[in-house]
């Protein structure tokens, strides 16, 4: 299943989250252009290597994608997911909570193999992070998906809840399964962390929401 759009409109302009697509696109046009040694040496140097640890790889990080699938992938899922998110929280909060979430989901994967040596890089925590808060703050919507099976076969609507709680299950499955944290290159360690930094903002997203809810409701 591959997700196309969700059914809910942004009511404002989405800039940072195009920000944050046009950033991440003309870091992977700049990998593009080095050959394989200096793309190499760039990973290592920004990308997050738990048994060195460095909080400012953690966002020179988010910027850099392994490939074109990696890149369009998490680019694609971004642009479904940020702008409704983006809406609720405002442009600023959704920045930091962006940055945040990755924070959050390189931590998890950190913890879950703190002597790996391979580099982290992508967006995938963060927008997890994105994935997470949506499930929470958008339970109705429905996501417009495209199913395959060996060949295409049809693009169908699936609840924003089934859709989200499914791929969450999946990473926590994965990384369970996988050995020292990884399994094929994935770090379904820190999906699994950013999804559940999300799901806690949104908690909290909501309980604001009903608290002021309730205030009026005592003031009319």
């Amino acid at each position: 299943m591959f997700p196309i759009s969700d059914i809910i409109p942004s009511r404002t302009r989405p800039v940072v989250t195009i920000s944050l697509i046009a950033l991440n696109t003309l870091a992977f046009l700049y990998q593009l252009q080095l050959d394989d040694a200096l793309s190499r040496q760039l990973v290592w140097e920004l990308g997050v290597i738990p048994a060195q640890f460095s909080y400012g790889d953690v966002v020179t990080s988010m910027f850099l994608h392994g490939d074109f699938l990696h890149f369009l992938g998490n680019m694609v899922f971004l642009w479904i997911f940020g702008d409704n998110v983006e809406d609720r929280l405002g442009h600023a909060w959704f920045a930091l909570f962006f940055i945040g979430a990755g924070g959050a989901a390189a931590m998890a994967q950190v913890f879950a193999d703190p002597t790996s040596l391979t580099p982290m890089i992508g967006a995938s925590g963060a927008i997890a992070g994105v994935m997470g808060a949506y499930f929470l703050l958008y339970p109705q919507s429905r996501i417009l998906t495209a199913v395959f099976l060996v060949v295409f076969l049809d693009v169908i609507e699936i609840p924003a809840i089934f859709f989200l709680g499914v791929w969450f299950l999946l990473q926590v499955l994965h990384g369970a399964m996988s050995s020292g944290g990884e399994g094929g290159g994935v770090a379904f360690w820190a999906h699994a962390g950013g999804f559940a930094a999300g799901i806690l903002v949104g908690l909290y997203m909501r309980m604001r929401d009903q608290h002021h809810r309730d205030y009026w409701r005592g003031v009319t």
